[in-house]
């Protein structure tokens, strides 16, 4: 049998196996990195273009344009506005999990834990509101069934207070009838802030104290406060 020249191949060491390995995942973590870092720009420029023109208004060569890329580029990331839609929501809704569970509450106090979850989903709303915009948006396409797999998410958000009501002692009917009026109710003022509410975001925000007191006084008379034993060690729901 005959050898070629051009068909020998450097055996390499191990010390040079080990710097082309490392050499390797330093060029995948770079791709990954710039693969991240254009996605989020697509999702930053869909946002924009989402806020303006809504999710029927908005096209996949709009959001590109924004971008900066062509419209093939966008769909290596992905396959419709809707799905852009769909990853833009479940961002914030994370987020939103997150602000909700921050309040530290002390175990058992859960007519405290309704408050505190309550109230920290309106305060993101109102520090967020394109994240209230994501929550909103609407297609009139014939994606109906994606839809309401995006507003039973939206819904799902406020299951941390149904479950305060459920420790209150509603049954799961009561508690979801409550957990829905503080949804709408709560979005309510949100949409009427966000579009010139009379006297603005102060009105907004004491009407929804009013109702989050009067929701407090139906489900459960105040909880005696915490005794200093029962706050020691790790007694806290998240």
């Amino acid at each position: 049998m005959r050898v070629q020249i051009h068909d020998l191949k450097p055996v390499l060491s191990e010390t040079e196996m080990l710097a082309l390995r490392e050499h390797q995942a330093q060029r995948q973590q770079r791709q990954a990195a710039q693969s991240m870092q254009r996605r989020g720009l697509v999702l930053e420029a869909a946002c924009r273009v989402f806020a303006e023109r809504g999710l029927d208004g908005a096209s996949i060569r709009e959001i590109a344009r924004r971008a900066g890329y062509t419209a093939g580029a966008i769909y290596s990331y992905f396959d419709s506005k809707e799905a852009i839609h769909v990853a833009l929501l479940g961002e914030s809704l994370e987020r939103l999990r997150l602000a909700m569970e921050a309040p530290r509450v002390p175990r058992g106090q859960h007519r405290a834990a309704l408050e505190a979850r309550a109230r920290a989903w309106f305060a993101f709303y109102v520090a967020h509101p394109q994240d209230l915009d994501l929550a909103l948006l609407r297609t009139h396409g014939p994606e109906g069934g994606a839809q309401s797999l995006l507003d039973a998410r939206v819904l799902e958000a406020m299951r941390p207070c149904e479950q305060a009501l459920l420790s209150l002692g509603l049954d799961q009917e009561a508690a979801v009838q409550e957990r829905t009026a503080l949804l709408a109710y709560g979005l309510g003022l949100l949409v009427l802030r966000q579009v010139g509410l009379p006297g603005g975001e102060p009105q907004a925000q004491i009407l929804f104290d009013r109702y989050l007191a009067q929701l407090l006084e139906r489900v459960g008379p105040a909880m005696p406060p915490a005794t200093p034993e029962a706050e020691q060690g790790d007694l806290f729901d998240l």
